[in-house]
């Protein structure tokens, strides 16, 4: 808070001093007029200032200096009761924020080791993940194995299935015969299996056994066949992918030898171009280096100095040396005529000058004496000479 400072004031001078006159004193009507004449004890009057507001503020200063004072401190008071308290409300503001603060690291490392152990739970997460997904790999490469054994098993029951249909019909179809053999064996007489059964159903029975075993054979024959049929199969897809990979990587290299093919023939086109028009510059420079040569000869012709030797055995810089030399030489020749025939027009004009200057004092002579005319001979003579 910033107070304002007063002047200083002598409290001797007269102006300062209040004057009041004693007039008629300021009581409230509340008595009778009998008592109101009678000098009381312990009444305080009130005196009846009859000056104007700028006077009595210029007389009364000190009363002045004392009331602002008194109202100064009052309003220092008001002032630091109200810093007291703001003084108090920001140490508790001060207090709380400190308490919030606290609290706050509080939270974030609460929060940091949250973030840590959500973090530790993620990167478990990923292992779990990782494993679980490298287990489904697994277990879906064994299903699709699995599936293929299943398939290939379902097959082989197709077949036996298939199989076995062809021998029930087989067997059905056999039928008919094991019952003829069978009503006939009840025909024959009971000694006849007994004595004949060596020479005619044996033969029969080994030949059919041989008949199975061969059948069995080749059925496992078959059998082999058909596997390696199945992995000539499968070989041949496989060179077949391998034939399309290589395929494929060959008409990419095919593509970026063309590529390169049609680059090289851009560049070769740009450098035909380029050297037709080396050889177009060339020829240019050879036609202007002819035309050159050809006017220096011209040249050495026109300016020939029997000095330099014949023509036929110069070279060009020899050519070009006569030549200067006789420029040179002429232009020396051209300077030093027109410097003599500027010499010959001022003797010229020299001459005239002077004739006209005879001719002048020849005439103003005739009205002079004979004295002064011998000397103006005179000085023509030195004119002149």
């Amino acid at each position: 808070m910033t107070t304002s400072f007063l002047p200083f004031l002598d409290p001797s001078d007269p102006r300062l001093k209040l004057r009041v006159e004693n007039k008629t004193r300021n009581i409230f009507v509340t008595q009778s007029e009998d008592t109101r004449n009678k000098k009381e004890e312990n009444v305080n009057h009130i005196p009846v200032v009859t000056e104007s507001p700028s006077r009595v503020l210029e007389a009364g200063v000190n009363t002045l200096q004392k009331t602002l004072v008194l109202k100064k401190q009052a309003e220092l008071e008001e002032v630091d009761k109200q810093l007291a308290v703001k003084r108090q409300e920001f140490k508790s503001r001060a207090q709380t924020l400190t308490q919030r603060r606290s609290e706050l690291e509080i939270k974030q490392e609460q929060t940091k080791e949250r973030a840590l152990k959500f973090e530790k739970f993620v990167g478990e997460n990923e292992v779990k993940r990782c494993r679980a997904l490298k287990k489904y790999e697994a277990a879906r490469e064994q299903n699709v194995l699995k599936q293929g054994e299943i398939e290939e098993l379902m097959m082989q029951l197709k077949h036996l299935r298939s199989r076995q249909q062809v021998l029930k019909d087989r067997m059905a179809k056999y039928k008919i015969y094991e019952d003829y053999l069978m009503k006939t064996l009840d025909y024959l007489p009971s000694n006849y299996l007994d004595n004949g059964s060596e020479s005619l159903v044996m033969p029969i029975i080994r030949r059919h056994e041989t008949l199975s075993i061969t059948h069995q054979e080749l059925l496992q024959r078959l059998w082999r066949l058909e596997e390696e049929v199945d992995q000539g199969q499968r070989q041949l897809q496989t060179m077949k992918q391998d034939h399309s990979i290589k395929k494929l990587m060959a008409n990419k290299e095919v593509s970026e030898v063309q590529s390169e093919l049609e680059s090289l023939k851009e560049m070769n086109k740009q450098a035909e171009v380029n050297l037709v028009m080396e050889q177009g510059q060339s020829r240019k420079k050879v036609e202007d280096a002819g035309s050159l040569l050809m006017a220096i000869n011209n040249l050495a012709e026109q300016c020939y100095l029997p000095a330099y030797g014949p023509l036929e055995n110069m070279n060009v810089l020899t050519m070009m040396d006569m030549v200067k030399e006789y420029i040179l030489d002429k232009a020396d020749t051209e300077k030093r005529a027109r410097r003599l025939m500027e010499s010959g027009s001022a003797m010229t004009s020299r001459t005239a000058l002077t004739d006209r200057r005879e001719r002048a004092s020849m005439k103003s002579i005739g009205s002079k004496t004979h004295i002064k005319s011998q000397s103006k001979v005179s000085k023509k003579s030195e004119t002149f000479s």
